[in-house]
Formats: C-alpha cells, sequence, structure tokens
C-alpha cells in the first residue's frame, strides 16, 4: 500500500526497569549481575524519601522507539511481577509501560571508568543517555544513579 508505515514488533531484552519521579531507568547487565536487586533498591531508596518510584519491568523487556524515545514495557504474563533473589517472583506495584530515559549498565568493576564522559546507548534505534557501574555492588550504584538523575539533562 503507498503511504502506510511497515508496523514493527517490540523487540524483547533481558533487562529490568523503574521509574523514579517522571524518569525511566533501564537497567542492564548479565545474568547475576544485580539488575533485579538495584532496581529493588532504588525503588526503595525513593519511596524512604518520598518519592515516587514503581517498577515497569523485570527480566523481560518489550522496547520501541515511540516518537523518538525509547518505550518499554513488560509482557503480559509478567507485568507486575519482580524475581526476589531467593524468594522467586513476587507481585509488586508497577507501571504498564515507561520511556526511557537513562541506560544503567552493569559492568565487572573492573571495566568501569572513574570518571564517565557523556555516554549513550542505541536500543531499540534511540539514543538513551547511559552509565556504567560495578555490578553486585548496589551500596556505590545507588549513589551514582541518584547523582546522574540530578544533573542535566535530568533536572
Amino acid at each position: 500500500m503507498i503511504g502506510t508505515d511497515p508496523v514493527v514488533q517490540p523487540e524483547n531484552i533481558h533487562a529490568t526497569a523503574i521509574l523514579i519521579g517522571e524518569r525511566g531507568i533501564l537497567v542492564t547487565g548479565a545474568s547475576g549481575s544485580g539488575k533485579t536487586t538495584l532496581a529493588l533498591a532504588l525503588i526503595d531508596h525513593c519511596r524512604q524519601r518520598g518519592l515516587f518510584s514503581r517498577l515497569i519491568g523485570d527480566d523481560q523487556l518489550f522496547v520501541e522507539a515511540h516518537a523518538g524515545r525509547l518505550l518499554c514495557r513488560a509482557p503480559a504474563t509478567i507485568a507486575g511481577l519482580v524475581e526476589v533473589p531467593g524468594l522467586g517472583p513476587r507481585p509488586l506495584p508497577f507501571e504498564p509501560a515507561g520511556i526511557v530515559d537513562l541506560h544503567v549498565r552493569l559492568m565487572p568493576s573492573g571495566e568501569t571508568a572513574r570518571f564517565q564522559e557523556d555516554a549513550g546507548s542505541s536500543i531499540a534505534g534511540c539514543q538513551v543517555p547511559r552509565i556504567d557501574v560495578a555490578e553486585r555492588n548496589i551500596v556505590a550504584a545507588l549513589p551514582v544513579v541518584m547523582a546522574r538523575l540530578s544533573i542535566a539533562p535530568f533536572l
């Protein structure tokens, strides 16, 4: 047909996503790197400070470009479930979808730079600002993510 765009299917990725205030955070890393643990720690940290925080999806996400921004959502079969380490899937309040504003990439500790220049990731054809943090180190990662959200372009 003339004048119609092809339907683009969302990409399924292994990641966890949350909302902090109006900001969407996508956490990626190898299996066992602490994606869910970091997301739960961020949600708890924000709730204790009166900031809105909510799960979008854990383990599997559909991502796609939407008006030039990265949109993510959980597959219906796992929406509202988070895999709590050692306990298995548990229900958690969630939002059905969110726009990703920051990509947090969990890396082996020896592979993260002490000072990071503005970096970005291309995900589903969208450029997303990115920070790299050491995997399985919530004590170090939590303040880095919160600090990154308090500086441009996240003010």
